[in-house]
This record gives C-alpha cells, sequence and structure tokens, in this order.
C-alpha cells in the first residue's frame, strides 16, 4: 500500500512537472485603441459629460459593461492558446475602467496588473498598460509630458522584465488629426520628437536595448513624424529602429478605416535588438492587425470596417472604431 502511495505521488511530481514550462516560448504584445472606453459617472475634474446617462450619447451601465465584455473577448481571441502578455491601450477615461476591464471572463484568469498614470489631456482620456503578473515584471515607470502648445496625453514609458530580458515599452496615442493634416502635422512631430529624444537615450546607454513602441499615432508609417522623426524604418533595412506594420501599410491594409479608405494610424515600432538580438525577438519581423467577422461591419456595398460603439451621437453597440495590433515574440537563444 505504501509503495502505491509513493508511486501516485511520484507520477503526480511528474506530471506537474511536464506541464510546467521553465522558460516561456513565446510573449504577446497587443495594442488596442477602445474608442471612448468611458464610466458613467461624473468626474468635474475633465470633460466627460457626452459618456454620461443623460447625455445624447445615453451612456449608461448597460452598454458600459456590454463594451467591457466585447473588449475582453477580442483581447482573448487574439491568441488562443494563452492571453496576451502584454496590452497596451488608449482613449481610456481612468484607472477605474481598466479595473473592471481586466476582472471581465476571460481576462480575469490572466491575472493582469495595470499601469497607468492620469495624463493632462482636455477631454480626460488616458493610455494605458496591462501585463500578466508572473510574466511581466514592472521595474520602473513614468509619465513623459508632450507639449505641443495644448493639452494632450503623456507617453506612457515601462521599464520591466520580461521572462529574463529587460524591455522598454512606450504606449502613445498622439495628438489627433482634427482640422486637418497641415495643421495638425507639428503636433504630431512633436510628439515624435519627444519619444526619439528618450529613445536616443536609452540607446545611448545600451545600443542592445529592447524597446517596443506601440500606439495610436494618428499618423501612417511612411507620414513624417514616424518615418522621417522618430526614424522608424522597414524591417529589412539597416536602422535604429524599425515599424513592423510597414508590410502590411504596402498592401493597403490598416487598423483604422476613414470614409472607405484603411489606415494604419496603429503602430509597433522596435529597436534593433527585438528582430535580431538574443532572448524574446520577433522572427517574422511583423506586426499583425487582428479582425474577426464579429468585429466587423459591413455597409450596403459590402465594404468592411471595425464595428464602432457610437457614431456621433448614434449608438451602433459595436466594440471600438480600430482594431487592435499585435506582435508575437519568440524565445531564441
Amino acid at each position: 500500500m505504501r509503495s502505491k502511495i509513493i508511486f501516485l505521488s511520484l507520477l503526480v511530481v511528474f506530471l506537474v512537472s511536464c506541464q510546467r514550462d521553465p522558460l516561456k516560448k513565446k510573449a504577446t504584445i497587443v495594442f488596442y485603441n477602445l474608442e471612448n472606453l468611458f464610466d458613467t459617472i461624473d468626474d468635474p475634474a475633465i470633460d466627460d459629460e457626452e459618456f454620461l446617462p443623460e447625455a445624447d450619447r445615453h451612456w449608461n451601465t448597460e452598454r458600459y459593461e456590454k463594451k467591457l465584455q466585447d473588449i475582453a473577448q477580442v483581447i482573448a481571441a487574439i491568441n488562443t492558446e494563452e492571453l496576451p502578455e502584454l496590452i497596451g491601450v488608449c482613449e481610456i477615461e481612468n484607472q477605474t475602467v481598466l479595473n473592471d476591464l481586466v476582472e471581465e471572463e476571460p481576462l480575469a484568469g490572466g491575472n493582469y496588473q495595470i499601469v497607468h498614470i492620469d495624463s493632462p489631456d482636455k477631454r480626460g482620456i488616458d493610455v494605458g498598460l496591462l501585463y500578466r503578473k508572473g510574466e511581466f515584471k514592472v521595474l520602473d515607470k513614468e509619465a513623459i509630458l508632450v507639449d505641443p502648445g495644448f493639452e494632450t496625453r503623456d507617453i506612457l514609458h515601462v521599464f520591466g522584465k520580461l521572462g529574463k530580458d529587460k524591455v522598454h515599452v512606450f504606449v502613445n496615442h498622439w495628438p489627433s488629426r482634427w482640422g486637418g493634416m497641415e495643421k495638425s502635422q507639428p503636433n504630431r512631430i512633436v510628439a515624435a520628437q519627444t519619444l526619439k529624444n528618450k529613445v536616443n537615450d536609452i540607446l545611448k546607454d545600451n545600443a542592445k536595448a529592447k524597446i517596443i513602441i506601440i500606439g495610436d499615432m494618428n499618423d501612417e508609417p511612411d507620414n513624417k513624424s514616424l518615418a522621417e522623426i522618430l526614424d522608424a524604418q522597414t524591417p529589412d533595412s539597416k536602422a535604429d529602429l524599425y515599424n513592423l506594420m510597414i508590410p502590411l501599410d504596402e498592401q493597403n491594409l490598416g487598423s483604422y478605416n476613414y470614409r472607405g479608405d484603411w489606415n494604419m494610424i496603429d503602430n509597433i515600432v522596435v529597436s534593433a535588438s527585438v528582430l535580431h538580438g538574443n532572448g524574446f525577438v520577433a522572427n517574422d519581423q511583423l506586426g499583425q492587425v487582428f479582425h474577426q467577422p464579429w468585429m466587423e461591419y459591413h455597409n450596403n456595398s459590402g465594404q468592411m470596417s471595425p464595428n464602432r460603439t457610437y457614431g456621433g451621437p448614434n449608438y451602433y453597440g459595436g466594440i471600438s472604431d480600430h482594431f487592435p495590433v499585435f506582435l508575437q515574440l519568440n524565445w531564441d537563444k
């Protein structure tokens, strides 16, 4: 009897050890513009009046909870094998909405922690980073002020350990194109230069630093802010930074649809060590846009676009006006 118990105990230990991966082999990095994820509570410190139950949009608890559930389903579907390790987000009102989001199934099983710092944006929308505790450890964080002459979102810089790798993650939401390209472009150039200055400082200290830049830049890869100021080039070139969305952009694909035209305004930019270094690397050197039929809207002409939550004051019941973008890293030692 005793020998049987010992045998069963050893069998359990063996099975558990087989299931436990001593070193993660993959990591998924996501960025998602959540299209005005506001709670339903009035905050007198910010301009959130349009997202209250009594406003023209009639933003209420039922609509809020549906949006949370839908976003959670999208994020979980990006990698069906496991939940993403890092999720950068923008167009969020505060940390409360992120607390509510990570409690939604199926994200609740990911034990997500939150990095959020209130930004000076006049509408009160911020950026944030969700990370799976145990897969990523925050070592430092900061909000980098972008000052194009008006209040806009900070750049969130999080330094931490992804497995055994130390990585710098920057979450961005650059100034919009409101007023047209000519009027608004200088604001995004300021944002790009602010980010570039910080990246240069990091690479000066450590030329092999792993840097992952994600965000809604409100510019496409070939626009001046990304191509010239940030100097993010094609993955097959020789540069300090590479925009992994360029190959898809060259195929006229995008993450956002404006009046029938696809725009690649959600970007993933990485340093050389993320492509050619040891540890976690992007073997395929390509970012991806994620969408499924249940995330899409098709008009009467059959044209597809992201199924958005609102169009002006009209409630459509969709998830977001952006598709998420993501990067798959593989361990290569």
